[in-house]
C-alpha cells in the first residue's frame, strides 16, 4: 500500500480499492492534490486485511476485484461492526445494483466515469458525517494515541518513533487486546514498490518494546499467529 498527506497538515485518510491501475493512479493524483492522505490496494483480500487496521475516514471501493469482490468486503466489514462510510465505485449504473449496494451497508455509489470534483465533494461529505461518531483518543494502559495528532504518548510523555515504527504501534493500537497477524502488519508497511519482509516486522516490534518499556501496554508475541497490544496491569 502507497500512504501520503500534504505537509504538515491534518488530512482525512482514505482507502482506495481499485485494480484498474490507470484508473486508481488517476484517482490517487486528485486525491492527493486535494490534500487526503492516501491508501491503495488492488484486490478483496488487501483490502479487507486493511480496512481491519486502520481507521479511515472513507473507503472509496470498486466492485469487480480480483481474490474477492467489493461486495463481500463490504459485507464483511458491515457484519464485524465496521461503520467505516464506503463509496461504491463502479461502471454499472443500474438501479438494481445500487439498490443492493446500498442495502449491503453502502452509504453512497458514484458510476464511471465520473467528474472528479463531484467525487471529491462526495468524499468530504461521507468524511463530514463520520467525524463526530469516531473517538478520537485510544488508549491501552498508561498508553495513550491522540489519533487527530497522530501522537503516541506515555503518562503524557511523547513517544518518538520512526514512521515504520509508528506504522506498526499504530495498527496493533487500533486493534488493542486482539491478534494482528505478522502478514497484516507487513502488507500495511509495504507500497507498490518495496515489499515489507516479515523477519522487518520482527525487527520493528523489538524496537518498540524497548521504547515502550516506561508504558504497561505490552507487545505480546502469539507464535505463528502474530502479535498482541495489552496492558501488562489488566487483572483480566
Amino acid at each position: 500500500m502507497n500512504a501520503s498527506g500534504k505537509g504538515g497538515k491534518e488530512a482525512m485518510r482514505l482507502l482506495l480499492v481499485e485494480d484498474n491501475d490507470q484508473l486508481a493512479h488517476w484517482l490517487a493524483r486528485i486525491l492527493e492534490d486535494d490534500g487526503f492522505a492516501l491508501d491503495r490496494v488492488s484486490d478483496g483480500e488487501a483490502a479487507d486485511r486493511a480496512v481491519r487496521g486502520v481507521p479511515y475516514d472513507v473507503v472509496l471501493l470498486d466492485l469487480n476485484l480480483p481474490e474477492m469482490s467489493g461486495k463481500s468486503v463490504l459485507r464483511r466489514m458491515r457484519e464485524r461492526g465496521d461503520e467505516t462510510p464506503v463509496l461504491i465505485l463502479t461502471a454499472t449504473g443500474a438501479v438494481d445494483e445500487k439498490v443492493v449496494c446500498l442495502g449491503a451497508g453502502a452509504d453512497d455509489y458514484i458510476v464511471k466515469p465520473f467528474d472528479a470534483r463531484e467525487l471529491i465533494a462526495r468524499v468530504k461529505v461521507l468524511a463530514r458525517r463520520q467525524a463526530p461518531s469516531r473517538s478520537n483518543r485510544l488508549k491501552c494502559g498508561n498508553l495513550a494515541y491522540d489519533m487527530d495528532r497522530r501522537q503516541f504518548a506515555v503518562e503524557g510523555e511523547p513517544l518518538t518513533l520512526t514512521p515504520r515504527e509508528h506504522a506498526v504501534l499504530e495498527a496493533l493500537m487500533l486493534r488493542a487486546k486482539k491478534t494482528v497477524a505478522k502478514a497484516m502488519l507487513a502488507d500495511s508497511l509495504s507500497n507498490a514498490d518495496v515489499a515489507t519482509s516479515e523477519d522487518a516486522i520482527e525487527i520493528y516490534v523489538s524496537r518498540l518494546r524497548k521504547k515502550l518499556e516506561k508504558s504497561t501496554a505490552t507487545i505480546i508475541t502469539l507464535r505463528g499467529l502474530g502479535y498482541l497490544l495489552e496492558d501488562g496491569d489488566d487483572d483480566e
